[in-house]
């Protein structure tokens, strides 16, 4: 993997692209994370993360000019909150072949006023029960999903559908179902679960508080799904040591 930094971002392939937009062509690299952009100089319409190992939508520096984001084939799981804040502009996002599998999973998308096309093919979340529907009233800002024009009669057929009582249970069910990224939150039920005692699903808390990136957060979810204490297998609980993270 390499790392995004200002050294590799002045080295990339800058053009104008056919619609006359100025791009930064960041494909290939495996890149793991998004990082240094500041270091653009804020001069793009266009940055191509396309072809990399980027695994969340996030770690923006506030880019005013940003009108496109191209993140094809890639394994972004998680898109991060507040992305307003950063990339208000923001106008096309291509997530084409990626890993974002919960409805609830993209509903931060619609802070982004400006945002008009968006692609999710070959991402498990086009299989779920309502995808396009539900996008389409979560997301009304959005003209094109999956390059295919949101037609007049989705529109109204949504809102019919999400505004019925029937509509508001399957709302409630998607965000109880949403596996957005909350430090902690999802193994600590899987910890209660398994049994364990207050000082063991604290050693797991504070295990999970301590990791720094989704990767480690990942490892202690196998882990304990295993049948293992995150920790147990380096005796962390036993000496009362906390556990190290690789």
């Amino acid at each position: 993997m390499v790392k995004l930094t200002a050294e590799l971002i002045q080295n990339s392939m800058q053009y104008m692209n056919p619609v006359k937009d100025r791009e930064l062509d960041l494909r290939g690299y495996r890149i793991p994370e998004i990082e240094n952009l500041g270091a653009t100089g804020d001069q793009f319409d266009t940055i191509d993360f396309s072809d990399n190992d980027i695994r969340k939508l996030d770690g923006f520096p506030y880019l005013k000019r940003i009108k496109c984001l191209l993140l094809n084939n890639n394994r972004v799981i998680r898109i991060a909150d507040h992305l307003e804040e950063y990339i208000p502009n923001l106008e096309s996002l291509i997530l084409t072949g990626n890993q974002i599998e919960d409805l609830g999973d993209v509903e931060s998308l619609a802070s982004l006023e400006k945002l008009t096309t968006l692609s999710l093919l070959h991402n498990p979340i086009t299989a779920k029960q309502h995808y396009r529907l539900y996008l389409v009233f979560k997301l009304p800002q959005l003209k094109l999903l999956d390059f295919r024009k949101i037609k007049q009669k989705e529109r109204d057929e949504a809102k019919t559908l999400f505004k019925s009582k029937r509509g508001k249970e399957i709302q409630k069910d998607i965000i109880k179902r949403s596996k957005t990224f909350i430090p902690g939150g999802n193994m600590h039920n899987l910890a209660k679960s398994r049994g364990l005692s207050d000082e063991e699903i604290k050693t797991i808390r504070d295990a999970i508080n301590n990791a720094n990136s989704l990767e480690e957060v990942e490892r202690l979810q196998k882990i304990l799904q295993s049948g293992q204490i995150p920790g147990n297998e380096q005796n962390g609980l036993a000496n009362g040591s906390s556990m190290e993270v690789d």
